[in-house]
């Protein structure tokens, strides 16, 4: 089966430098590499989704290349990350699922790891320029606090109602001036 259509490819960098006047030495950066492709089951019920299965493990690995890439690191130095999609008007929910859940998060911690950590994840329905929170979490560790945030993305010309915006996000640091919930574990959660 050949993979969807990839109209364009879009990365953006958040460099924060200050933060409520306190300066951050080394700056934190968020990267997301998006793809805007086409959904070819657009309009219509289909059982199998295998064609969006097949675009997402392709895409685990060449938009975590691409963030990797615009940050100018290496696999050691990612430190959180996340996916998320946007599915145009004419798509359902489970579009957006069949590109991020059964194949993309394999490539997505091949280039990364060691990565065991839950990626985590968003999906929405929207047009041209709705925005998504891109979810993100410790790559090795789930229950680093510090490492809980979002990435805001959107596109002011994606989704197409035929189009899906897939997302990877990547950091090389946790939440600018982070201090809450440290030395907290797991067995901690319950009793906030």
């Amino acid at each position: 089966m050949p993979l969807p259509e990839i109209r364009k490819f879009v990365t953006f960098i958040e460099e924060t430098r200050t933060e409520i006047g306190q300066k951050i030495y080394p700056p934190t950066r968020q990267c997301a590499a998006a793809a805007v492709i086409e959904n070819p089951y657009a309009g219509r019920y289909f059982e199998d989704l295998a064609d969006l299965e097949e675009a997402g493990a392709y895409l685990g690995d060449e938009l975590g290349q691409r963030a990797m890439a615009a940050l100018g690191i290496g696999a050691e130095r990612v430190e959180s990350f996340g996916k998320a999609a946007i599915i145009g008007e004419n798509g359902e929910k489970e579009h957006g699922a069949a590109c991020m859940h059964p194949t993309m998060g394999k490539p997505l911690r091949d280039i990364v790891g060691p990565a065991p950590s839950i990626i985590p994840s968003a999906k929405k329905i929207g047009g041209p320029g709705t925005a998504i929170d891109c979810p993100l979490h410790h790559k090795e560790d789930v229950w680093t606090f510090s490492h809980f945030d979002a990435m805001e993305v959107s596109l002011s010309d994606a989704p197409r109602a035929d189009e899906i915006v897939l997302i990877i996000a990547l950091t090389d640091s946790g939440r600018p001036l982070h201090r809450v919930g440290e030395g907290k574990s797991s067995a901690d959660v319950g009793a906030d």
